[in-house]
């Protein structure tokens, strides 16, 4: 009921919303559940396995029951605690994982059936008969799983992330945090504060930023935190342009734990009935929400600490029907303030028994002397200790340590930096405390994880069954596992197991903490990086320009490249073969702006990459282009491509489009780590440079046509492997390369990126005559298959340089990353998988990627694979499909007929192993 004075309302402001249908009314202030008890509403859920009834426990973010969907259609949130929501109008509540209804749920027979659901009662059921697993129980399994529905549709809301950094942060805005947020602030540090609960006016200083609704999450290495801003949650829907939540990474020199203290239930039969409450709970209702939960209460204690929820309710319209001390005898403290309030006291004695249906009516209390004496009441107020919130220092391996003194673990050995303080240190807390885990001969409905249903019992019966460790605990019973993440459950279910097993608590141990403290929206954690935003896409100059021709576009990596150029009427095979048989007969143009580019410059340039390649580079000349394999520490190849000298200091490496970033990383990571030494700069250049490759016999012919005339680009004069800057089309700055990734004759030109589609525009009218023709990645790959090219499918990890038959290129000279470990004998056995050619028997038999290789009279069975097909094209030049493979003694099986089986496309046929170079093995046309 609601109170008629006190508490942090405004009762000027009433706020309309609505739970399971039902109009209810609260003020500017509330929360859902302080708005919902004011409505005396206390049935709020159902509990996972039993579905049993379920109200609300506690007032903060520890909250095990009151777990409601919140918001409507792709707003809806479900599992939200209704502790932690603060009211706005129009706010649209439902209850969860209840049918048809909260008040009649069908599935409360699970309750009778809870001999068949004990801990551990998935791993011995549902085992006969196995047919019925897939048809019966899966399908049931499945549809009980979980509490509430997502949202099926995209979430309309945004999300930001930001950084920040401070010298000291505080988490926890109560006094204690507050106080050192004060003196540091006073000091000169920088401070940042951070609390989950909504603005408080007592928090106003100088030198600190304040961030109310903020949940830090998570601790990292460095001094790094993760805290979530609840930016809008309050609102029915955010602002224009404003976020729902937004991510902090906040980076701070030190930090202190002020996050108070989260209280223990008592263990005891039917201690889960809407209306048993935390003492702390009912007091924070009392007071700060000028709610009263019920009517009359009794209150159940061990400690001291609960003399001023006894105040609270005795000061308010509840009566206090009795305090029921388990202490053999109560403290002077607890008896002058019943007696203030003509309160009876039991010491001695415990609550035996809730008793109730869908809510408690009066409990039965066993006193000292063996008696039982029967109380009415509707609400009852217990608090079997307080644990300090230590979940932030063990993100970092921080074991905490038991204090018997207080009954409870406290933190010890913090990561450098920093400190807890208060409540969360174990200070002022559970004073003259007599710890009682369990009420004697509870039954076995005495709850001690509330959420996932983990009674007393099953943890008896883990111990009984073996399952004594504290992570076996966890996992055979869930105790812990469920959304809270046991913050009212796992140190009263630690110290059950350690009574079982006749040990101390200590010696039992506990299970650590991990991130995130409390959930965490996905879209918090995404921020703005979703749909098309998750990661940019990356367009090439010439997208306008192939754009305009009709190209298909597919994504390669974060870059959108011109698949094919269809003409009417064309598929993709079509348009493919043809762009093919153009680059072979005549000539073509492909944008290869995509590969990696990155310019080394200093006067050890060519000594960092003596380095990082396999093969030697002190020795190329100023004007020419050198093949680079790139090896990992593994031995394993890494990445190749090539790397021009332009000038005496000075070197342009390319490298595969999808390892430019790698690539570039691993040069940072050996020049800051390796070889800090050596005078060398680098930078990528990707963006800075369109890049268009020129390919096919009449490739020289159309060169000249945009080459201005001071450059001689002929075979004797710029030959194969040549490189050197340029001008072409009157003036314009260029580099130009004699490479080939095709086979054929071929240039690759590089402009300033403006000029990229020019460049396209300017070659293509030039080869007009010669029937000149753009092509894209489907012919470049058929092109790289058919001349024996490996790439990403062949450069996958796992392959090492003889297996692609690079053996030659790795130095015998000199040192290079890789080198000790790439002549391990188990990379250099022959018997490894090498690089082949593939061509079917039947040329009508298509190949495919990933098809598996066995021998040719051999069973389809995992022992008997030999390798694998990496790549696999139509080749309209051969006229048949050919592919690349990695087949165990490839090299020396030339020649062999082998079976190439494919399960999953239903595909078995024989294949002869070739070279894998299937054109131009002479390489005449690309030296032309």
């Amino acid at each position: 009921m609601r109170l008629s004075h006190g508490g942090i309302i405004d009762r000027s402001k009433p706020i309309n919303f609505t739970f399971d249908g039902r109009s209810l009314q609260g003020y500017a202030g509330d929360t859902l559940a302080s708005a919902l008890l004011a409505n005396d509403i206390k049935l709020v859920g159902r509990s996972f396995k039993y579905h049993r009834p379920r109200g609300i426990l506690s007032a903060g973010s520890e909250e095990p029951n009151a777990l409601v969907e919140l918001r409507m259609g792709a707003r809806r949130e479900p599992n939200t605690r209704a502790t932690m929501v603060e009211l706005y109008e129009g706010l649209v509540a439902h209850s969860q994982n209840r049918f048809p209804s909260l008040q009649h749920d069908l599935l409360s027979i699970n309750g009778k059936l809870s001999p068949f659901f004990a801990a551990g009662f998935y791993y011995k059921t549902f085992m006969w008969p196995a047919s019925f697993w897939e048809k019966l129980y899966e399908p049931l399994i499945r549809k009980a799983a979980g509490l509430g529905r997502n949202a099926a549709l995209p979430d309309p809301d945004t999300y930001e992330s930001g950084h920040l950094f401070c010298d000291v942060l505080v988490i926890g805005a109560g006094a204690v945090g507050v106080k050192a947020a004060h003196e540091a602030a006073i000091g000169g540090a920088r401070v940042i504060l951070c609390d989950e609960q909504p603005p408080s006016d007592a928090v106003d200083m100088q030198n600190v930023k304040y961030l109310p609704r903020t949940t830090v999450f998570g601790v990292y290495d460095g001094g790094t935190y993760g805290a979530v801003e609840r930016v809008a949650d309050h609102l029915v829907v955010p602002a224009p342009h404003q976020p729902r939540q937004r991510y902090w990474r906040i980076v701070a020199k030190r930090s202190v734990l002020a996050t108070g203290a989260i209280e223990r239930p008592m263990v005891f039969t039917n201690n889960d009935l809407p209306g048993v409450m935390l003492a702390g709970a009912v007091e924070t209702y009392i007071t700060r929400y000028a709610v009263a939960p019920g009517a009359r209460a009794v209150l159940f204690i061990n400690h001291d600490g609960a003399a001023s929820a006894l105040a609270a309710m005795a000061a308010s319209v509840m009566a206090v029907a009795a305090v029921v001390d388990a202490r053999p005898a109560s403290s002077a403290v607890i008896r002058d303030m019943a007696a203030a309030f003509s309160v009876p006291v039991f010491s001695g004695a415990v609550i035996r028994r809730a008793v109730g249906k869908l809510a408690v009516e009066g409990v039965e209390i066993c006193t000292r002397d063996g008696g039982v004496v029967r109380f009415g009441c509707d609400v009852v107020a217990m608090s079997g200790g307080w644990n300090p919130v230590l979940h932030l220092t063990s993100h970092l391996d921080d074991k905490p340590v038991w204090d018997d003194a207080i009954a409870a673990f406290v933190p010890d050995g913090l990561p450098p930096g920093m400190t807890a303080v208060g409540a969360a240190a174990g200070e002022e807390i559970n004073q003259n405390i007599t710890p009682l885990w369990s009420v004697p001969d509870a039954d076995a409905k005495a709850f001690v994880d509330f959420q996932n249903d983990v009674t007393a019992a099953d943890i008896r019966l883990a111990k009984q069954e073996g399952f004594i460790a504290v992570e076996h605990l966890k996992r055979y019973t869930t105790l812990g596992m469920a959304t809270d993440q046991g913050k009212t459950a796992n140190v009263n279910g630690l110290a059950l197991m350690a009574m079982a097993t006749g040990k101390t608590v200590p010696e039992t141990g506990t299970t650590r903490f991990r991130p995130p403290y409390t959930p965490v929206a996905l879209g918090a954690l995404a921020g703005p990086h979703r749909g098309k935003l998750f990661k940019p896409t990356r367009l090439t100059p010439t997208h306008e320009w192939a754009k305009s021709l009709g190209a298909v576009f597919v994504e390669t990596g974060l870059w959108l490249r011109a698949q094919y150029f269809p003409k009417p009427g064309e598929d993709w095979l079509a348009a493919t073969n043809r762009e093919v048989l153009a680059v072979r007969q005549r000539v073509g143009i492909c944008d290869v702006t995509t590969l990696g580019k990155i310019d080394i410059q200093g006067p050890d340039a060519a000594k960092f990459l003596e380095c990082i390649y396999t093969n030697s580079w002190t020795n190329l000349a100023v004007g020419r282009a050198r093949y680079g394999l790139m090896l990992r520490e593994d031995g394993f190849v890494m990445d190749d491509g090539t790397t021009a000298r332009i000038g005496e200091q000075h070197y342009v490496m390319t490298t595969t489009t999808a390892n430019a970033g790698k690539v570039f990383q691993h040069l940072e990571f050996c020049h800051q780590w390796l070889w800090p030494e050596l005078d060398v700069r680098f930078i990528s250049i990707t963006d800075q440079w369109a890049q268009i490759a020129l390919a096919g016999p009449h490739a020289r012919d159309v060169l000249r046509k945009i080459v201005d005339e001071a450059y001689d680009v002929s075979n004797a004069v710029f030959g194969y492997m040549a490189a050197g800057d340029v001008t072409i089309c009157g003036g314009t700055s260029a580099r130009l390369f004699r490479l080939s990734f095709s086979g054929e004759l071929a240039y690759e030109i590089a402009v300033p990126a403006r000029f990229g589609g020019a460049l396209a525009a300017a070659l293509m009218a030039a080869g007009a005559e010669f029937g000149i023709t753009p092509y894209g990645t489907e012919a470049l790959g058929v092109m790289r298959v058919e001349k024996g090219h490996p790439a990403g499918n062949e450069l996958n990890g796992q392959t090492s340089a003889h297996d692609l038959g690079f053996g030659k290129l790795l130095s015998k000279k000199k040192d290079f990353i890789g080198r000790a470990l790439a002549a391990r004998p188990a990379l250099m056995d022959s018997a490894r998988p090498n690089l082949v050619g593939l061509k079917p028997v039947n040329e009508s038999d298509r190949l495919r990627g990933g098809a598996h290789l066995l021998a040719h009279d051999a069973e389809p069975v995992a022992a008997n694979d030999q390798g694998h097909v990496t790549s696999a094209v139509y080749s309209p030049t051969l006229g048949h499909s050919i592919g690349l493979a990695i087949l165990k003694h490839g090299a020396s099986r030339h020649g062999e007929i082998i079976r190439v089986y494919d399960p999953i496309r239903n595909s078995d046929f024989l294949a002869e192993v070739v070279s894998p170079v299937f054109y131009d093995v002479q390489g005449s046309r690309l030296h032309a």
